[in-house]
């Protein structure tokens, strides 16, 4: 497991166990770096924000919800946390929703709130269109060519089945393309890389769209005001 932690997340994991984890997850190809604001933002607010990079290149999704998140999670105490949250950008969201169904009826009772910041929940036409391009290919490993939209990408075949009842979700939509070759591509409102339909996902408890890009969005404070919001109340601030 990767040694690096910010400056934040030392102070939380050295701190006493009665605050609610919130476990952060980057997107493909990055680090825990691009996660870093908001972590921040939790930790600030009191929550025990714990963020990692993992092998989002190395191994794939199914290994990653399945193996690397449990022990995530066995690693930082998290059966005996007041309640335990998420925090997800782009694909780590996939990630979580492999955890849960890995899961099956097993679900932990102190699981608290999941705040997708946009993820590809339908999957995302970039990938169609760059799946046979060698530094696509590269910088996004084992995972990036399996987030399209054909039938049997693998966020589509995640959708097939219900998202668990009882586990509030919310989602955070962009519409401010930085790429407009990649905005053509999708050809509805989108941020970028992921559209805001493709986003959305049945089951979930609130969604809201806000005016950033798919990794601007990551800067924003109304961001980490709104995911604040939802972790405390449910529901996104109107």
């Amino acid at each position: 497991m990767s040694s690096h932690v910010s400056k934040t997340q030392r102070r939380d994991e050295a701190g006493n166990g009665n605050r609610e984890l919130v476990i952060v997850l980057h997107g493909i190809g990055v680090t825990y770096r691009w996660m870093s604001r908001i972590a921040d933002g939790l930790g600030a607010a009191g929550y025990r924000a714990v963020n990692r990079t993992y092998p989002s290149r190395k191994l794939p999704l199914e290994q990653l919800g399945a193996e690397w998140l449990p022990r995530l999670l066995l690693e930082q105490g998290a059966a005996d946390a007041p309640r335990v949250h998420f925090v997800t950008h782009s694909m780590g969201g996939i990630m979580v929703r492999l955890w849960l169904r890995s899961c099956g009826d097993s679900l932990a009772p102190n699981l608290g709130r999941i705040v997708m910041i946009t993820p590809p929940n339908q999957g995302s036409e970039v990938p169609d269109r760059l799946r046979g391009f060698p530094p696509f290919r590269w910088f996004t490993g084992v995972n990036g060519a399996r987030l399209g939209t054909g039938d049997d990408s693998l966020p589509r075949q995640l959708s097939l089945g219900a998202f668990p009842e009882g586990v509030e979700l919310g989602v955070i939509a962009g519409n401010r393309p930085f790429n407009p070759l990649f905005a053509a591509w999708i050809g509805a409102e989108s941020d970028g890389t992921v559209s805001v339909a493709s986003t959305r996902l049945a089951g979930m408890s609130d969604h809201i769209v806000m005016p950033h890009s798919h990794t601007g969005i990551l800067l924003s404070r109304r961001v980490i005001a709104q995911t604040l919001h939802f972790l405390r109340e449910g529901k996104f601030a109107r």
